[in-house]
């Protein structure tokens, strides 16, 4: 590799390295926890009493006229299941359009209607360091700049691989060489823990950066595919007396057989348009069970409407969230995700170490010159 070669991809991985690098360790430290938030969520969950496979669910109409009892003057937002325990939660708001930190949650046993203590969302700790996580509790823009930097990071790994390349022609993978000064020992330590973590980082940095655009895209597809059954009621309000939530999932379930209810959107939510319960179904498989299809129920007629194919991009998104937080594979891989995120934390520090007691570039470019030749004796 020339000189002038090299020095070019110093300067990339030095700079990408160093914009991002803060907020990197706060995406990590923060993620940490939320890899387990499932977990975590079960532990404040009240004790749930299993019930019979051939068990009746309760009217989910009932249900949601319970949760609406709870929150006087609320309208019903959104209906779902949760797939490890007889439970369903009904999420409320002050008006249609509600924004998910200011709706009410009512969590329901699926069976006897029980109102059960529900957890709510701009509530304790994990709420915080989410959105800490997710947009620095600035929305949008803070959704996007957090994206802006998980790219950046995928630069910096990518230029981390190429400065890495001479050293690895010439020496033992895993080599730290401890013996001559902290610095270069620090080096080592770095360069190693980088080309282990590499394949992850890349994979946590991009997906990441793909769900900082899920608004942007969800609206998106809520334009193009929504736009197009909306416009056949143009002109129309939006039904003040709504058909049976029950009728409308009875009629999902038969349209997909193959197939479960996730959850459903009310009419004015943002997910299914003005005049339709959104009905999404999920499949039975890890991969499956997060790519959902809609099907649009007449919320006044309580009549099929459609079931649209999801856009390819939406399919991207939903493959990438639970890819992000290791949850395909249940508890093992999360334990997985959690070590390399140790270590990726580690790499990051000793990053800002060798900054902190960096020499000219000129010094660096030829340190990397001498380890292509030298197979990495400096």
């Amino acid at each position: 590799m020339q000189r002038a070669t090299i020095k070019a991809w110093f300067v990339i991985h030095k700079w990408t390295s160093l914009v991002c690098t803060l907020f990197l360790l706060l995406l990590c430290l923060t993620g940490l926890p939320l890899v387990f938030a499932e977990e975590i969520a079960h532990l404040s969950e009240p004790e749930v009493a299993t019930t019979a496979a051939d068990a009746t669910p309760r009217d989910l109409d009932a249900q949601v006229s319970t949760a609406l009892a709870q929150y006087p003057g609320d309208v019903p937002l959104f209906v779902g299941w949760d797939p490890d325990a007889p439970t369903v939660y009904v999420n409320t708001g002050a008006r249609a359009d509600t924004p998910p930190p200011q709706m009410h949650t009512a969590l329901l046993h699926a069976t006897t209607g029980e109102v059960l203590p529900a957890a709510q969302f701009n509530e304790g700790v994990m709420y915080f360091l989410y959105r800490l996580h997710t947009d620095l509790f600035l929305g949008l823009p803070g959704m996007l700049f957090m994206g802006a930097m998980g790219l950046l990071f995928a630069v910096a790994i990518i230029s981390g691989l190429v400065l890495y390349g001479p050293f690895m022609r010439k020496q033992r993978f895993g080599t730290l060489r401890t013996g001559r000064n902290r610095r270069l020992a620090w080096l080592d330590l770095h360069n190693v823990l980088g080309i282990v973590t590499l394949g992850w980082a890349l994979v946590v940095g991009i997906t990441g950066a793909i769900n900082t655009i899920a608004k942007p895209l969800e609206q998106a597809w809520q334009s193009e595919q929504l736009g197009e059954f909306a416009a056949r009621y143009a002109g129309q309000p939006r039904p003040a007396t709504l058909a049976s939530l029950q009728a409308a999932v009875d009629t999902a379930r038969a349209a997909e057989p193959g197939m479960r209810p996730a959850f459903v959107s009310f009419p004015g939510t943002g997910y299914s348009g003005d005049h339709h319960y959104g009905v999404f179904m999920q499949g039975n498989t890890a991969l499956t069970e997060r790519l959902y299809r809609p099907v649009l129920i007449d919320a006044k007629t309580g009549e099929l409407t459609a079931q649209p194919q999801l856009p390819t991009y939406m399919s991207v998104l939903l493959l990438s969230q639970p890819l992000h937080f290791g949850d395909y594979g249940k508890l093992p891989l999360k334990v997985l995700w959690a070590l390399l995120d140790l270590l990726t934390i580690v790499v990051l520090i000793s990053g800002l170490y060798l900054w902190v007691k960096r020499g000219s570039t000129e010094a660096r470019v030829t340190e990397i010159e001498r380890a292509a030749k030298t197979g990495g004796a400096a």
